[in-house]
């Protein structure tokens, strides 16, 4: 068989509307509206919404309405959504497929206690049939795609992902994420990427390979031992919004991102933190951005003395903080 082109995109992640096999992870607490579109803006192939409570959306309590403001019209744009319940579940994918959502994603793959505690998340590879029924809802009720995020298992002697992998195609689901660990694992160890390989061959939909994944070289040999038609990127994009334009120019699949240094950068990250400032307000998102800020300057190098000034700064005063904060990225590279 002749080997496809490096610059063919899987048909199956086109079909979905993907512009490439590097797709942005949904993190709780940091993939906010204004956090992926800035990642979006250098180039990825997807972006997912933090994970929203289904039940809460629809009701529209005040704290998942703020972050509801999911940018679900954006293109290039899943919506995450969670629970137990099948009403819940449905109703939610409808509201969000109103609000002009292309895809909802399905996670049955968090890890959390607060989450698996209330029987969602990955609590659901311990109940395949319920977990069926809450996708077998989701797909019946809206016209978009419908995708699912999970795990390997729920522990070792649980690793039967590949079983509920088939009858969620069945149920409708387009593409699989699978991350290379199971619940119980949370994020210790290394993601186990030849386990998902099983999981891939099982199925007709595509996969994308998750954990652990956070540059070319991780990328590479991910989708190697999966057998995926693509990654999703996490922790690999904090500080760094132009990893996955990287990633995916180095597997053939885009241009070589113009990633900012110096000036540049310090702008950027300056409109970052005004975006998040502004779409969470000045106190709530004065906290959030101080995350986003120490991995920018984690990856500068910036001396703990002027880290600190600008982590302990009110948010009015950091933009002038940042060019001196961040010239050091420029000065190592030089």
């Amino acid at each position: 068989m002749p080997k496809k082109p490096a610059d063919t995109i899987d048909p199956r992640l086109k079909a979905l509307g993907l512009r490439s096999p590097v797709v942005l992870a949904p993190m709780a607490g940091i993939t906010d509206l204004p956090t992926r579109l800035l990642v979006a803006s250098f180039g990825a192939g997807l972006v997912v919404s933090e994970m929203v409570a289904s039940r809460e959306m629809v009701e529209a309590k005040p704290s998942v309405r703020d972050r509801a403001e999911l940018g679900a019209d954006v293109a290039g744009t899943a919506v995450q959504i969670a629970g137990r319940d099948a009403f819940w579940m449905a109703e939610a994918a409808k509201t969000l497929a109103g609000q002009g959502a292309r895809i909802i994603d399905i996670n049955m793959g968090c890890p959390a206690k607060k989450v698996t505690g209330g029987l969602s998340g990955s609590a659901l590879l311990r109940d395949h049939d319920h977990a069926l029924r809450l996708i077998a809802a989701v797909v019946r009720a809206v016209d978009v795609p419908v995708t699912l995020k999970t795990r390997l298992g729920w522990d070792d002697d649980s690793r039967d992902t590949a079983a509920l992998a088939v009858r969620a195609e069945a149920a409708g689901v387009r593409l699989l994420t699978i991350h290379g660990r199971t619940r119980c694992q949370f994020y210790r160890g290394r993601a186990d990427w030849a386990a998902i390989a099983p999981i891939a061959r099982a199925v007709s939909i595509p996969v994308l390979a998750n954990g652990d994944i956070t540059d070319a070289a991780t990328a590479r040999a991910a989708l190697a031992m999966s057998g995926a038609a693509g990654v999703m990127i996490g922790r690999g994009a904090q500080g760094r919004p132009w990893a996955l334009a990287g990633v995916t120019h180095a597997l053939g699949h885009g241009p070589r991102p113009d990633i900012p240094s110096g000036e540049a950068l310090a702008r950027m990250v300056a409109r970052h933190h005004a975006s998040i400032v502004a779409f969470y307000g000045s106190e709530l998102g004065g906290r959030v951005a101080r995350k986003h800020l120490g991995w920018y300057m984690d990856d500068a190098g910036t001396p703990p003395a002027l880290r600190k000034r600008v982590l302990t700064s009110p948010p009015d005063d950091v933009a002038a903080l940042l060019p001196e904060a961040l010239a050091v990225r420029e000065r190592r590279a030089a």
